[in-house]
C-alpha cells in the first residue's frame, strides 16, 4: 500500500512514518522539498500552494503516484479533503480523516503540542505511539488523532 501523508517537511510527518512500517509513504508538501527517495519512502513536492484547489491538487498526485490512502496534516487540508473523501474513494483512494460532518469537533484551534499520536481505520486502533489499547464505538473513525493520555479526548493530529 502507497500512503501520502501532507506536511512532509514536518517533525509531526516524520513521527507518522512507524506507524506504517510495511508500507510505503510518500511524504510530501508544497514549495521545494528536497527529491530523496529510499525503498520504504520519499520526499516529493505537491507543487505551489493553491488553498483554493488543495482537493484538486491531492487528487492529481494522489492518481498520478499510485496512492491509495492519504493523510492529510494541513489544517488547512482537513475540512476541504473530509468534504471531498467520496470523490477520493471513487478513484480507489482512502482519506484518513473523520467524516465531513464531524470533521469541526475533532480540530483542535490551538497549536497541536501532543505527546502521542494514535491511527484509527474503520473504528479500529491500528497504531498508537503510546501503545494504549483504544476501545471506540464510532464505527466510522477515521483519521491520526493527537493526544497525551489516553483519557484525553481525541483531536486530529495536524501542523
Amino acid at each position: 500500500m502507497k500512503i501520502l501523508i501532507t506536511g512532509g517537511n514536518n517533525a509531526k510527518a516524520l513521527k507518522l512514518m512507524k506507524a506504517f512500517p510495511s508500507h510505503f509513504v510518500s511524504l510530501a508538501d508544497y514549495g521545494e522539498v528536497a527529491a530523496i527517495a529510499t525503498e520504504k519512502y520519499a520526499f516529493t513536492s505537491l507543487g505551489v500552494l493553491n488553498r483554493d484547489s488543495i482537493a484538486h491538487i491531492l487528487l492529481n498526485f494522489c492518481i498520478t503516484e499510485g496512492i491509495d490512502c492519504i493523510i492529510p496534516l494541513h489544517q488547512y487540508e482537513v475540512e476541504p479533503m473530509a468534504k471531498s473523501a467520496v470523490l477520493f474513494g471513487e478513484y480507489g483512494i482512502q482519506v484518513l480523516l473523520p467524516e465531513a460532518s464531524s470533521i469541526a469537533g475533532y480540530l483542535n484551534h490551538e497549536p497541536n503540542t501532543f505527546q502521542n499520536f494514535a491511527v484509527f481505520v474503520g473504528g479500529e486502533c491500528v497504531f498508537a505511539s503510546g501503545k494504549e489499547i483504544f476501545v471506540r464505538t464510532e464505527e466510522e473513525l477515521n483519521g491520526v488523532f493527537g493526544y497525551n493520555v489516553a483519557d484525553d479526548e481525541l483531536k486530529l493530529f495536524t501542523i
